[in-house]
Formats: C-alpha cells, sequence, structure tokens
C-alpha cells in the first residue's frame, strides 16, 4: 500500500534531494503544499497529521514546533534537524553504528536523523571504542571539511557571491552542536575536539581523526572497521594510498560513504578518513534510508549508489 510522506522543509536543499529520491518511487506519495501555504499553521497540521511519513527539514525550533502538531499516534516523523539527535526517546538514524541500531529505528516512530560531521566521525571512531582499540576516555580531536551547501541557502549565496572565499573554518568557540552527538554516539567520557571548515565545493566532505598508539594498531584497526562494515552496500573500508585527497566542483552526488586508514610504517600513527556526500550519507540519502527501514522497504531503494 502507498505510505503518504509530508517533507516539511521541501523547499530546502535537503528536502529538494529527498523529493529527488523519492520521484517516481509508486511505494510513496509526496503531499505537496503550495508556496503560499507552506507557512500557513492550519495547512501544515492538516498535512502533518495526514501523512504517513514526515520528514522535516526545518531549523530546530521549527522542528520542536512541527512534532507538537502532530495529533496523532500514526504517524512517524524523522527529523534532519538537530533538535533531537541527543533526545532520549528518539531513535538516532545512523543504522550501521551498532548490531542494534537498524532494529531500533524499523520500530521506532521518531527518527533523528544523523549530523553529516558526526556520521563521518561515527563511523571511524565508534566501532573502535566498542571493540576497546581506543579508549572511552580518549580526548579525540576531528578536523573535517565540508561544501558549502551543507550551510544551507545563506551560506549557499555567501560562497556564490563571495567567490574569493577560498577557506571558511569556523565553530572557533569549541561549542558546535554536532559535538554533543559525536560524543553520545561514540559512548566517550569527553567531548572530542572538533575542528570544522567549509570550501567552495558545492558538495561533499571529509572527515578526518588522527590516532597515535605506543604499539603497531593500524592492521587492528582496519579489521575492526572491516568487521564491523562487511557486506554493507552503503560504507567501505579500505588502507589508504594516495597521496592527497581532493574535493572537486565535479564530484557527483552519492549516498555512499568511504572509510580510508593512512598510517606511517609502524602502524603506529594513524590518520582514518572518512569521504561522503554532506547532501547523500550525510543528509537526504540518510534521510531516504531510514525511511526504507521505517516502512519495511529495501534500505537501499532510491539511494545514489
Amino acid at each position: 500500500m502507498t505510505k503518504k510522506v509530508f517533507i516539511d522543509g521541501a523547499a530546502g536543499t535537503t528536502g529538494l534531494e529527498i523529493a529527488e529520491r523519492l520521484s517516481g518511487r509508486s511505494e510513496f506519495s509526496l503531499i505537496m503544499l503550495p508556496d503560499a501555504e507552506r507557512k500557513d499553521a492550519a495547512r501544515r497540521a492538516e498535512a502533518l497529521n495526514d501523512a504517513d511519513f514526515v520528514i522535516l527539514c526545518l531549523p530546530d525550533a521549527a522542528s520542536i514546533e512541527a512534532v507538537a502538531m502532530i495529533r496523532n499516534d500514526r504517524t512517524k516523523v524523522i527529523d534532519a534537524s538537530t533538535a533531537h539527535r541527543v533526545a532520549p526517546d528518539w531513535a538516532y538514524g545512523f543504522p550501521e553504528l551498532n548490531a542494534a541500531q537498524r532494529g531500533t529505528i524499523a520500530t521506532s516512530t521518531r527518527v533523528s536523523n544523523p549530523g553529516c560531521y558526526p556520521t563521518g566521525f561515527l563511523a571511524l571512531v565508534a566501532p573502535l571504542v566498542a571493540a576497546g582499540i581506543v579508549p572511552a576516555d580518549a580526548r579525540l580531536s576531528v578536523n573535517a571539511v565540508s561544501g558549502y551547501s551543507g550551510g544551507g541557502k545563506e551560506l549557499i549565496a555567501r560562497f556564490e557571491d563571495e567567490p574569493d572565499i577560498g577557506f571558511r573554518s569556523y565553530g572557533l568557540a569549541l561549542n558546535h552542536k554536532h559535538v554533543p552527538e559525536m560524543q553520545q554516539g561514540a559512548d566517550l567520557a569527553y567531548p572530542p575536539l572538533f575542528a570544522p571548515a567549509v570550501v567552495p565545493v558545492y558538495r561533499g566532505m571529509l572527515v578526518e581523526v588522527p590516532l597515535s598508539f605506543d604499539a603497531p594498531t593500524a592492521d587492528a584497526v582496519l579489521d575492526t572497521l572491516a568487521a564491523h562494515f562487511g557486506g554493507s552496500p552503503i560504507v567501505s573500508i579500505r588502507r589508504g594510498d594516495e597521496s592527497e585527497l581532493l574535493l572537486s566542483q565535479s564530484d557527483d552526488a552519492t549516498d555512499r560513504m568511504e572509510l580510508m586508514l593512512f598510517s606511517d610504517d609502524t602502524g603506529r600513527q594513524l590518520r582514518l578518513v572518512a569521504r561522503l556526500d554532506n547532501l547523500g550519507k550525510g543528509a537526504s540519502g540518510a534521510c531516504v534510508q531510514n525511511l526504507n527501514i521505517m516502512a519495511g522497504l529495501p534500505e537501499t531503494a532510491g539511494l545514489r549508489l
């Protein structure tokens, strides 16, 4: 039976890409509001309560408001904002996080989509903490660079209007809103030191976690990640052999994520790198993946793989 989906915030970058992935799929029909009605509270409430699935592509406060407008126990919600990512009564929408997470998502009515940076960080770190290779009380740092589409319409306009911007480092107050979900998702005792930046490419991102060990550990790290993600159609793992990693204007949209391990000759110093599309596995693709799981459909249906 066809399920009705309402994307609240469908005119934004994430919402548009979700709609593209759902286009032509017979399992879903989209509830669409005309432009003049998107901010009409009564019409939004009607759409929210008429839908089988609601995907929220809104600022945090608006997402919280939208959830409060749902007056039934039937409508299932996927929230792409930060509002509910560490909330105890919401499932964290990263199916690959651990062996139980996919099942948790499948049976939940409220799922919070992960942030793009935390997706890369948790893919690299959470399996290593669970395996005891990285101690839970480790004080980690994570360096990351993203295409400017992740900043929404305002940042997109800024990069397009100011072509002289070559590198934008931010989060310098060390209180970025993604840090709590990084810490909680990896079960770390201390928040990681997060250094994000944006560069003048539209999409794509690199998330890097440097690690240093007293004994050779590279092989154990690679084996642990390979075992954790083995068989995944979305996440791949390999030992990196490039001399440089690039983000390009011509990079294609993808819902895949690639994990790479670079190490010195001793296997003691490591650079773990996740490469993903901030609009794909980092946002819209993850929403569709979670929607598929919640609807009992093939997990990769509609994804760009």
